[in-house]
C-alpha cells in the first residue's frame, strides 16, 4: 500500500508538472479505483495531500522561465483558502452518488470544452 501510494503521488506529480491540471483530478479516481476509497474519502485524501506545497518545486522551474505571474497565483490560493473550505462544508451534505455525478460531469465539461474550442 505504501508503494502503491508512492507510486501514483509520483505518476500524478509528473502529469500535474507537464499539464498543469491539480492534483485533485487524478487523485480523486485513483484513490477510488486502487484503494478503494468512497468519494468523501478520496476527495478529503487529495486535499491533505495537496494541503503542502507538493507543487512548489515545479511552480518555481516555470515560474524561472517566466511562466507564472505570482500575483495571480496568490490571488488564486486566497480564493481556493477560502473557497475550499465552504465547498467542503456543503460537500459534507451532498450524498455521496451525487457528490459522484458533479465531479464526474465537472470532468466531462470541462475536459469537452478544451477539446472542441480553439
Amino acid at each position: 500500500m505504501t508503494w502503491l501510494a508512492l507510486m501514483i503521488g509520483l505518476v500524478v506529480g509528473a502529469v500535474s508538472g507537464v499539464v498543469g491540471i491539480g492534483g485533485g483530478i487524478l487523485f480523486v479516481p485513483a484513490l477510488m479505483w486502487l484503494f478503494g476509497m468512497d468519494q468523501y474519502k478520496a476527495q478529503g485524501t487529495s486535499l491533505g495531500a495537496l494541503l503542502a506545497p507538493v507543487g512548489i518545486l515545479a511552480f518555481f522551474e516555470y515560474y524561472r522561465r517566466g511562466n507564472a505571474d505570482m500575483h495571480v497565483a496568490l490571488l488564486l490560493a486566497a480564493g481556493f483558502l477560502v473557497g475550499g473550505y465552504f465547498g467542503a462544508v456543503g460537500a459534507q451534505h451532498i450524498p455521496e452518488v451525487w457528490l459522484r455525478r458533479v465531479f464526474a460531469i465537472t470532468l466531462i465539461a470541462v475536459g469537452s470544452r478544451m477539446l472542441f474550442t480553439r
